[in-house]
């Protein structure tokens, strides 16, 4: 949650058309190439990296004019739990930014209970992911239909360790009103899921009315649906 899906839904907040999901910073910067327009956004091991657009910072993004551009979006957690996720049926990311749109359309696909992918900071420290798991929580508590409990969530990921860790990065990789845009819980109302294209992981915004169509399009089997709250 902090800060990739996080940084994904102000990016198609700020207009983004599709955000386009990479294990590597090679990767993101080829796949920045050879798409034209294309920016790059993300980080490695927590700092903006050298060639890309943007940092992973929904403060950045929120303010700039991504109207209709392609996005290539590289984390050091978020990005690798899509790329790992390899037997979902479906997939979609969040943040609390666009918690209960999330939890709408996971219940809308009927689908039954997803799995929640909790990816962390992929470091050492005991409450690594702390953040992905309260984000998970409250989702699951809107697609329950039980209380929220938004603001209780909202300081809990504001005053952990995981959003003293990322602040610590620093000015230029992190900026300091990124903890608060990211748990502004539902500043959106889409979800964004996961499609699986020949050029890679693409992650589309998806508003209430167009659920139906995108469900029409995925095939049937029995793998299970599953939301990354990274």
């Amino acid at each position: 949650m902090l800060r990739a899906f996080s940084t994904a839904a102000y990016a198609f907040g700020a207009g983004a058309r599709h955000i386009y999901l990479v294990g590597g910073v090679d990767e993101a910067l080829a796949l920045k190439r050879s798409v034209p327009g294309a920016l790059a956004m993300g980080e490695d091991g927590g700092r903006r990296v050298a060639g890309f657009d943007f940092a992973n910072s929904p403060t950045e993004v929120a303010r700039a004019d991504l109207k209709d551009r392609v996005i290539v979006l590289r984390t050091s957690a978020g990005t690798q739990g899509v790329i790992a996720a390899t037997g979902a049926r479906r997939l979609w990311c969040a943040g609390l930014a666009n918690a209960s749109a999330t939890a709408a359309a996971v219940r809308d696909a009927g689908l039954g209970a997803p799995a929640y992918v909790i990816t962390g900071w992929g470091g050492a420290a005991s409450d690594s992911g702390a953040d992905d798991l309260a984000t998970a929580e409250l989702i699951e508590r809107a697609r329950l239909g039980q209380p929220l409990r938004a603001a209780e969530t909202a300081r809990l990921v504001a005053t952990s360790e995981e959003a003293a860790r990322t602040l610590a990065i620093g000015e230029g990789h992190v900026h300091p009103e990124d903890v608060d845009h990211a748990v502004a819980v539902d500043a959106f109302a889409f979800a964004m899921e996961v499609a699986r294209t020949p050029i890679g992981l693409r992650l589309d915004r998806v508003d209430r009315h167009d659920r139906v169509d995108r469900h029409d399009r995925h095939d049937g089997g029995d793998r299970v649906d599953r939301v990354d709250p990274a």
